[in-house]
């Protein structure tokens, strides 16, 4: 694989592209009644917010409440997961019709590599523009788009010029840009981190580019030392790769703060991974390692991971994994409540591996997966469920880009 560094593009010919508080624009740009003011996305906890609703504050995972008591005029309304996908799709459309290097990062952002198109498109700064357009006119909502010679930078800029903006950073004036930006900008520094930094005096990038690398090296690990002075450097060698496969795909619901039984979230793991099994054989992938993560009402959390013998599509598999992990985590939840359940199915492998199970339980559970699949997929998502699911709703799944 060939490898640009940062400094051997010509010109900013990386673009980020991110669509401006994505779930909240779609509510308003199909609801002109909402057009200007303050929209939260999401009851019990915010998943997105208008630019209204954030100038008071509002953030996302942020309690529903808590969003309220800040913004008490905002418009609450459901999240509407099929409109969010088909404005995804939609521009992402727009965006391969811009350029075939498209690496998508989520649904609502992707990199763009524009470098061979100046004979054709004009300059990245032109073609920004015109994408940006597009998006407006045809998919009826807002964009920021931002530059620059590398991924990290193009990144940057996009958050830099939000809501609704374009900002190319020029070749050469890359290290004037990042400088003067708080250190939370840089890919890897958390809160955990930015306390660190504080504490040692570094507030900008620019101060920790000066404190050099051995010293930062000393000061958060080698690794963690030698990532974060080559960023605040510009250097970012990674190219745009387009057909990259996931390494994983996951769900995560939003519970709010009312008591939840340990049988509640057991429920909720089934549901998850019910969902999450389907789209793992649709997308003709096995999993290796099922993830838990669990958030509480302090806005802690617990991570905890089970990696299979072998790669597999089976749900009843996956399920027992995944319901082992929150059993192993229930002590945790005795003082401390339960507000959010996310389930992640990573080291995918491709569906040819190998799986080495019994011929019988192979047989019984393929069929049984297959039986179930194909009912949901022409009665309905819930048309077919488990027992425990009878009469519970555990919302719906975020949208994902296509595998």
């Amino acid at each position: 694989m060939t490898r640009i560094r940062t400094d051997d593009r010509p010109a900013a010919s990386i673009l980020h592209a991110d669509l401006d508080s994505f779930y909240a624009s779609v509510e308003q740009r199909d609801n002109p009644s909402l057009r200007g003011r303050p929209v939260i996305v999401g009851g019990g906890v915010v998943l997105a917010a208008s630019y209204e609703a954030k100038a008071f504050g509002v953030r996302t995972p942020m309690p529903g409440h808590e969003a309220r008591a800040l913004c008490p005029r905002a418009v609450v309304v459901r999240p509407r997961f099929e409109a969010y996908s088909e404005a995804s799709k939609a521009v992402f459309e727009i965006f391969r019709d811009t350029t075939p290097i498209v690496e998508g990062i989520s649904v609502d952002e992707a990199f763009l590599d524009v470098g061979g198109l100046r004979k054709i498109a004009g300059e990245p700064e032109d073609i920004g523009r015109i994408l940006r357009a597009r998006v407006r006119d045809e998919v009826g909502l807002p964009i920021s788009v931002g530059g620059a010679r590398s991924k990290f930078l193009a990144k940057v800029a996009s958050a830099h010029c939000k809501p609704d903006g374009l900002l190319i950073v020029a070749p050469g004036t890359e290290l004037a840009f990042l400088h003067p930006l708080p250190v939370r900008r840089l890919w890897g520094v958390g809160a955990v981190t930015e306390r660190r930094l504080a504490d040692a005096g570094i507030s900008t990038v620019g101060d920790l580019a000066a404190l050099g690398e051995a010293r930062l090296s000393s000061l958060l690990g080698r690794g963690a030392g030698r990532h974060l002075f080559a960023l605040s450097m510009g250097v970012d060698p990674r190219r745009v790769e387009s057909g990259k496969r996931r390494g994983s795909i996951g769900s995560q619901r939003a519970l709010g703060r009312r008591p939840k039984t340990p049988a509640d979230l057991d429920a909720t793991v089934i549901a998850i991974v019910e969902r999450l099994g389907k789209r793992l054989r649709k997308a003709d992938r096995l999993c290796r390692t099922v993830v838990l993560r669990l958030r509480f009402d302090d806005f802690s959390r617990a991570t905890r991971s089970r990696t299979l013998w072998e790669p597999t599509d089976r749900t009843d598999v996956l399920m027992t994994t995944a319901r082992t992990l929150l059993d192993d985590a229930i002590p945790l939840l005795t003082d401390r409540g339960c507000t959010l359940v996310g389930i992640s199915l990573t080291n995918l492998a491709d569906a040819d591996a190998v799986q080495l199970t019994l011929p019988f339980e192979a047989d019984h559970g393929a069929e049984l997966d297959a039986t179930m699949d194909g009912l949901r997929e022409r009665f309905g998502r819930d048309a077919v469920t488990r027992a425990v699911l009878v009469n519970r709703r555990h919302g719906d799944d975020v949208p994902m880009l296509p595998d």
